[in-house]
C-alpha cells in the first residue's frame, strides 16, 4: 500500500496586487487620455493662433501696399501741380513778350511771379516729406523771403520772434495761415509786414503767430468768420483745424492791421 502524502493546506495566491495593478494601468491610461486630449487642444488653438497671425500679416502687407500707393499718388498729384504752375507762368511770360501796352505787361508779370510764388511755397511745403518737426521760425523765413521777392522795393516781410519746435502737423497748416494773411497783408496793407513768433503763456495755450501791417485799420466790425473770400475761408478752416484760436486788432503805434493766432 503506497503511503499517502498529506499536505497542508492549500492557499489561493494573493489576488490584491493585480487588482492594484490593474487600477494603476487603467488611471494611467485616463491620464494618456486626458493629456492627448488636451495636447490635441493646443494644437487646435496653436492652428487658430497660426491663422489669425497669417490673416493679420496679410492685413498689414495690404496696408502697406495701399500707403504705399498714397504715397506715389501724392507725389505724382504734387508733379502734376507744379508742372501745371510752370505751364501757366510760362504761358503769362509768352503774353508779356507778344504785348505792345507796358501795363498790360507789367501786370502780367506781376501775375507770373505770384504764381510761380505760389508754386515755391508749395515746393517747399511738401518737399519735407518724413520730417517729424519743423524749426518754425526758419521755417517761416524761408517762404517769406519768396514774398519779400515779388513784393515792390519798399516793401518786405520781416520775420522776428523765437524759435520752437512744431510737429508736422501743426506747423504745415500755420505755413499755409502765415501765407494766406501774408498776401492779405500785402493785397490790403502798406509798408512792412512783420510775422512774429511769441510765447503767449497767458492765453492758455502758449503760442502766437501773428501778421501786422501798416496802413488803414480794420473795420470794427470786421468778423472773418463772415468773410466770403476765399483765403479768409481757409484761414478761419485751417485755425480750426490746429485747436487754435484767431484774434483781430490794429498793428504797432495803432496803426494798420493785426491777425493773431494763438496755438498749443
Amino acid at each position: 500500500m503506497r503511503n499517502s502524502v498529506t499536505l497542508g493546506p492549500s492557499y489561493d495566491l494573493p489576488r490584491r496586487p493585480l487588482l492594484r495593478s490593474s487600477m494603476e494601468e487603467s488611471r494611467e491610461r485616463r491620464m494618456i487620455a486626458s493629456y492627448e486630449s488636451e495636447l490635441a487642444g493646443h494644437k487646435r488653438t496653436e492652428i487658430k493662433l497660426r491663422q489669425a497671425i497669417a490673416r493679420g500679416a496679410a492685413l498689414l502687407s495690404q496696408k502697406d501696399e495701399l500707403i504705399q500707393q498714397q504715397a506715389v499718388l501724392i507725389q505724382e498729384s504734387d508733379h502734376r501741380l507744379l508742372n501745371s504752375v510752370q505751364l501757366i507762368v510760362s504761358l503769362l511770360s509768352l503774353q508779356r513778350r507778344a504785348t505792345e501796352n507796358a501795363q498790360v505787361a507789367s501786370q502780367l508779370a506781376a501775375a507770373a511771379d505770384c504764381i510761380s510764388t505760389i508754386g515755391r511755397i508749395h515746393r517747399r511745403l511738401h518737399s519735407s516729406n518724413g520730417v517729424q518737426t519743423f524749426a518754425i521760425k526758419k521755417y517761416l523765413e524761408d517762404f517769406c523771403q519768396d514774398f519779400s521777392m515779388m513784393l515792390s522795393s519798399d516793401r518786405a516781410v520781416v520775420v522776428h520772434g523765437i524759435e520752437i519746435k512744431l510737429p508736422a502737423v501743426t506747423a504745415i497748416p500755420l505755413g499755409f495761415i502765415a501765407s494766406e494773411l501774408i498776401t492779405n497783408a500785402a493785397k490790403y496793407g502798406t509798408g512792412r509786414i512783420t510775422v512774429g513768433i511769441e510765447l503767449e503763456p497767458n492765453s492758455g495755450r502758449g503760442y502766437a503767430l501773428s501778421v501786422s501791417n501798416e496802413g488803414p485799420v480794420l473795420p470794427e466790425e470786421f468778423d472773418p468768420a463772415a468773410r466770403k473770400g476765399l483765403g479768409m475761408r481757409i484761414v478761419w478752416s485751417l485755425v480750426e483745424r490746429i485747436g487754435g484760436e484767431l484774434r483781430i486788432g490794429r498793428g504797432d503805434k495803432n496803426q494798420g492791421a493785426r491777425f493773431t493766432v494763438l496755438f498749443s
